[in-house]
């Protein structure tokens, strides 16, 4: 699509005339040297990238996933956020078919950083649209072999409060939670204590007669423990 491609070079044109050799190192340090960067903080980034999109606001929902897919397949960081800053824009109107393009984006390039905007954010807001996708979606993806698919499957929720399925989420968690992986331990634990901050019985009676590996456990009783509501 032209104008997925126009919009693909306008973003990556600016970010490439914004370079900044001194923050790229420091960026790229911090997420371990997986990704280039053309080294423009966050505040830079939104600066550059808000008149773009409202350049190409009418963008049809197939371009704005085209586009998406193609920034993805950049090299610098940057690219792979402003690729969720346009999807994000696209919530209110995204299609039935928005979940498969999320997928593809979990598993290209991942790291923890997309991959939790993808899961909490995008998937979340698609599940609240599409509510009957979310339990046969949530039992295939945590059944995944990509790691990234796996923890995402644990985080759709993350956001829901009371409107969160619960015997959903912790039939998710009781497959997952004998993995020796920090990436899954460290999301069971973030699902276990933001729906804490809902249900602390719920959560607290569920890690009582469940074995969960050890951060986990630690993990979801953060907010409990640290509000005096853990029960002895």
């Amino acid at each position: 699509m032209t104008i997925s491609r126009d919009l693909t070079n306008a973003i990556v044109c600016v970010y490439e005339a914004n370079r900044n050799d001194t923050n790229r190192e420091r960026m790229e340090a911090y997420m371990k040297n997986h990704f280039s960067f053309f080294g423009i903080k966050a505040p830079e980034q939104k600066k550059l990238l808000t008149p773009i999109l409202k350049e190409y606001k009418t963008i049809s929902e197939p371009e704005r996933f085209e586009t998406a897919r193609l920034l993805f397949q950049q090299n610098e960081r940057e690219c792979h956020y402003a690729a969720l800053t346009l999807l994000e824009k696209g919530m209110k109107k995204m299609p039935e078919y928005a979940i498969d393009v999320y997928k593809e984006l979990l598993v290209t390039n991942s790291w923890w950083d997309t991959v939790d905007m993808i899961a909490a954010k995008l998937c979340g807001h698609y599940f609240l649209t599409y509510p009957s996708k979310l339990e046969p979606v949530t039992k295939k993806w945590r059944q995944s072999d990509n790691l990234w698919v796996r923890r995402s499957s644990v985080l759709h929720q993350l956001k829901y409060k009371e409107q969160t399925q619960e015997e959903l989420l912790f039939d998710t968690v009781r497959v997952l939670k004998d993995e020796r992986e920090f990436f899954i331990e460290k999301a069971i634990g973030w699902a276990l204590r933001e729906y804490s901050k809902t249900d602390a019985d719920a959560v607290q009676t569920f890690l009582a007669t469940t074995d969960v590996r050890p951060l986990s456990r630690r993990e979801g009783l953060k907010w409990v423990k640290n509000n005096g509501l853990l029960k002895v």
